[in-house]
């Protein structure tokens, strides 16, 4: 990686237009990586005036054209992309055993949306002979698109893909945790197709960008994947220019176990809910309902997969640190939270440290049962390897607790009875329902938030109706 990140913009590197920047440290070393730039208002103004200059050849673009640019880029990807891989292994601190899958899950939303570019085109409405009436799907224009810190990559393609399938041009903003990756895959983009200027990246902080770029006249919408403040926030702004906005805002989902489960894959499948990038994704399964009569077998048979889980930098660890000092502190801070409320972790509950670990932000992942959903640790958004149990009695009351929450982002369900699947899936308030196993879903499934979780929808056929806008059309013949 280099030693100075900058924006990427129309095509070239440009450096912060202030001249400044901010350090990024290695979070599994703490050793410094690069100096980022920290962009503002006129480094948007910029980007927005590329997009825009961009925008009119693209948008009239044959929509099959368009596709073939982004499948041949997610060709290319797999080809030639792993740099761009490593580098955000190096900056979130994923291990890296999981960066093949997360390069073929990039490439899998380029191919995705390139070969689906016709598939909203509009259609013909019969209100009889003496009209020709038809809907048109057209691009809004400039697509602003702000994203996280914990999946670089993975959020930027699924925002990013559909956008310019659609005839869209981009000026995306990454975490200042995590810029290297997205500048990289855009100068990767143009490089193997994408013509300069409708893939931009702006890097800096979100204080900064964000209003900059919910302000900017030639911003027309904004994707925003990240916390809830900062989307209220960003929604305030929005609301004076009827702006549209796809947020998704996190979650404190609920990982419901069965007493007639799988129980060896359900303990398996909920050690990964609330551990996969040591729970730093918005879709964990952080509270976990276990029916009461195989409560504790069950606790018990998750622990012990708790058990074999292996911290460290090395490529095959299970894994990897917190991605930000920051927010290492705020899940150390919950340790204190659950002892004050009388819990004592069935394994975890602290820093984990080591010589293997050095000066590393790792957390050892950590049980807790005896949680009542009442708790501040069942009902606060703790984005790290902290996992709540909490037992139910029947169907009714597991639903009533899975849906007791502010959040409602995803579900998990462990039954082998298809009724009970079936009826509990339609009685949850949440985006995305995974049974008998928990994962994020694929590039074909629509994602999104129930309540305070968000709006709007990623991934799937469905997300290229939320980057354009339709258009009637009626002739009087």
């Amino acid at each position: 990686m280099s030693d100075r990140t900058v924006s990427y913009i129309g095509g070239r590197d440009v450096d912060p237009v202030d001249g400044n920047y901010s350090v990024k440290l290695d979070p599994r070393t703490k050793a410094k990586i690069a100096d980022v730039g920290n962009g503002g208002e006129k480094d948007v103004a910029l980007a927005c005036d590329a997009a825009s200059k961009a925008l009119p050849a693209w948008s009239d673009m044959r929509p099959s054209e368009r596709g073939r640019i982004l499948v041949d880029i997610a060709r290319r990807l797999r080809e030639d992309g792993q740099h761009i891989v490593d580098i955000e292994s190096q900056e979130t601190g994923k291990p890296g055993r999981e960066m093949a899958s997360l390069l073929d899950l990039t490439a899998q939303y380029f191919e995705f949306y390139g070969g689906i570019v016709n598939v909203m085109d509009g259609e013909v409405i019969n209100v009889g002979p003496d009209y020709h009436v038809y809907t048109r799907r057209d691009p809004f224009g400039v697509i602003g698109v702000i994203l996280p810190w914990n999946a670089p990559l993975h959020q930027a393609a699924r925002a990013i893909a559909p956008a310019l399938a659609t005839g869209n041009t981009v000026v995306a903003k990454p975490s200042e945790h995590t810029s290297g990756s997205l500048v990289a895959f855009a100068k990767f983009a143009v490089a193997h197709g994408l013509p300069a200027g409708v893939f931009n990246v702006v890097v800096g902080k979100g204080a900064a960008i964000g209003p900059a770029m919910a302000n900017h006249p030639a911003i027309r919408k904004i994707s925003f994947t990240g916390g809830l403040k900062a989307g209220q926030e960003l929604g305030r702004i929005a609301a004076d220019r009827v702006l549209p906005l796809t947020l998704e805002l996190g979650g404190k989902s609920a990982n419901i176990v069965f007493d007639d489960a799988d129980l060896e894959a359900a303990a398996k499948g909920s050690t990964r809910a609330f551990t996969w990038n040591s729970g730093q994704w918005c879709a964990a399964g952080t509270r976990l309902l276990v029916q009461e009569s195989i409560h504790d077998a069950f606790v018990e048979k998750l622990v012990a997969n708790v058990a074999e889980l292996r911290l460290g930098p090395q490529f095959d660890a299970s894994n990897g640190p917190i991605t930000t000092e920051a927010q290492f502190e705020k899940i150390k801070s919950f340790f204190a939270i659950a002892e004050r409320d009388g819990l004592t972790p069935a394994i975890g509950g602290k820093v984990a440290t080591g010589s293997e670990l050095g000066n590393g932000n790792y957390i050892e992942p950590t049980v807790y049962t005896g949680v009542r959903n009442e708790m501040e640790i069942a009902r606060e958004e703790i984005f790290g390897p902290i996992l709540c149990v909490i037992p139910f009695k029947d169907e009714a009351d597991a639903v009533r607790i899975a849906n007791d929450s502010d959040l409602g982002l995803a579900a998990g369900i462990w039954s082998q009875n298809i009724g009970r699947v079936h009826r509990v899936a339609a009685r949850l308030e949440a985006g995305r329902i995974v049974v008998n196993e928990y994962s994020g879903g694929f590039v074909q499934t629509p994602c999104g938030g129930f309540k305070y979780s968000g709006y709007g929808r990623e991934q799937g056929i469905d997300a290229l109706s939320h980057y354009t806008q339709l258009k009637s059309v009626i002739i009087r013949l």
